[in-house]
């Protein structure tokens, strides 16, 4: 029985799926984060996440881990493909090899036959889109330059905002006293410096983004503002894509996945706006991006099935 495995590496974890040749999922495994390689200690980190996701999922498939081989593998890493496709290539034994996105196999997974855009929105932000013959993105560049719309874009603005209230050059808003309680600075100023520090990691300040949520739900019109931004440029991002891969009025489906459109007042926002273009239809991803993977991996093989289980 010939075996496929896909992965899903990222920042905040890493999920393992192994499949047989007939599509049956037939184990899934999760382990620590795998976004980074700089330096031994990344590298180390990335291996030691791939193996124990591997052994998980190969447990639960009542496999043999230590002659483990598969037919292809299909890796999606957060952070780009490019400084690890070695690492993973002495990390499994596999026919075939695939190193590329995570957006890349959230889109394969997120909509009918890979086809469509999907807008991710975690930590950071980006849309990624694919018509069959080609392939665009939009967004995407880091924290410093981009990620508009995702969790740490919006604690940023929700700082910039209780900063000005601080500072008396900008409107009241429950976002001043929201934040603080949260970090348990004494003022913004000195949350902001916090900020700065390698213990505030982005994915510990982008943590702290359903409080923004919370007080937009709440009626504060500074974090309704914040909210509905993210949602708009969210959308554009998705508007980008399309433009560049689809004629007007092409039936286009557009997947979300991320933590930010756990927000329900984001994503309604997000979905009228999707919308508002004619063909777009904004939907919840139809599987999860490790199984995208999955998917890619067949791909890679010249393998079709439909996935079935566990």
């Amino acid at each position: 029985m010939k075996l496929f495995l896909g992965v899903d590496g990222g920042q905040s974890g890493t999920t393992v799926a192994i499949g047989d040749e007939t599509g049956l999922v037939c184990g899934v495994g999760e382990a620590g984060p795998s976004n980074h390689v700089g330096g031994a200690e990344g590298r180390d980190k990335l291996q030691r996440a791939v193996r124990a996701g591997l052994r998980r999922a190969a447990e639960r498939a009542r496999l043999d881990t230590a002659n483990l081989t598969f037919e292809s593998a299909c890796f999606g890493m957060s952070g780009g493909p490019d400084d690890k496709e070695a690492i993973l290539a002495a990390a499994v034994r596999t026919a075939h090899l695939l190193v590329t996105t995570d957006a890349a196999v959230a889109l394969a997974g997120a909509t009918r036959n890979g086809q469509g855009i999907v807008v991710i929105a975690g930590t950071g932000s980006m849309a990624l889109g694919r018509n069959g013959v080609a392939v665009a993105r939009s967004g995407g560049w880091g924290y410093v330059y981009g990620d508009e719309g995702g969790a740490f874009d919006i604690v940023r603005q929700a700082v910039r905002a209780a900063l000005r209230m601080e500072e008396h050059w900008g409107p009241d808003t429950a976002l001043r006293a929201v934040l603080l309680e949260a970090t348990q600075a004494a003022s913004v100023n000195q949350m902001l410096h916090w900020f700065y520090n390698p213990a505030w990691e982005r994915a510990r300040v982008a943590a702290l983004a359903p409080l923004v949520d919370r007080a937009a739900n709440e009626g504060d019109a500074v974090a309704s503002r914040v909210m509905n931004q993210a949602a708009q440029q969210l959308a554009e991002l998705a508007a980008a894509v399309r433009a560049r891969l689809w004629l007007p009025n092409d039936a286009v489906e557009v997947a979300y996945a991320g933590g930010v459109f756990g927000s329900r007042m984001l994503l309604e926002r997000f979905r009228v706006l999707v919308e508002l273009e004619a063909g777009n239809r904004a939907m919840a991803p139809r599987q999860p991006a490790y199984l995208g993977a999955l998917l890619e991996a067949y791909r890679v093989a010249g393998v079709s099935v439909e996935l079935r289980g566990p």
